[in-house]
């Protein structure tokens, strides 16, 4: 099922492969970044982190991201959550448990 992304503040997204692959693990990064449930999800292949409440936050994950080997856009991307409060945005993959990759509904 995809998920909802918030406006107003940045998202990552992080690929699940890559996240086990690195050996990351989720209480390590709820304790680092302060993350409450609802600001970790994970969906099929998709591991969402956000909405994070600044961009220092933001860089800060992103920085540690690349330290723990994941390379940025192969396997994670951010939105800066900079989109109008009218517009809602998902995120699925085509992997397991996420959305298809068929054209959209109208």
């Amino acid at each position: 099922m995809p998920l909802p992304i918030a406006e107003g503040q940045p998202t990552v997204l992080i690929r699940r492969e890559a996240f086990e692959r690195e050996g990351l693990e989720r209480q390590l990064i709820d304790e680092r970044f302060n993350l409450t449930a609802d600001e970790f999800r994970v969906e099929g292949d998709l591991v969402l982190i956000g909405p994070l409440p600044s961009d220092e936050m933001l860089s800060e994950m992103l920085a540690e991201l690349e330290l723990a080997g994941l390379r940025y856009f192969d396997d994670f991307f951010e939105l800066s959550g900079n989109w109008p409060e009218w517009l809602r945005l998902f995120a699925a993959t085509p992997g397991r448990g996420g959305a298809g990759g068929g054209s959209p509904s109208p």
